[in-house]
């Protein structure tokens, strides 16, 4: 199941709906429900997409040092 390349809305769309059919998505489905699939399905294709960022870290945000 190769994902596309590519930005653009429509290379977004087909790489969530190809994570939609592979046994991966049925397997954290079932463990995790749907809801927890689907974001990881987007999460895999925006991160594909280079449109993905990590939340910052609150820690770095408040100048603390550990």
């Amino acid at each position: 199941m190769p994902l596309g390349d590519g930005s653009s809305q429509d290379a977004i769309s087909s790489n969530i709906g190809e994570l939609h059919t592979g046994p991966t998505y049925q397997a954290t489905k079932l463990k995790y429900g749907a809801k927890v699939a689907n974001k990881q399905a987007v999460a895999i294709s925006l991160k594909k997409a280079g449109q993905y960022h990590k939340r910052p870290n609150a820690l770095k945000l408040m100048g603390t040092k550990l």
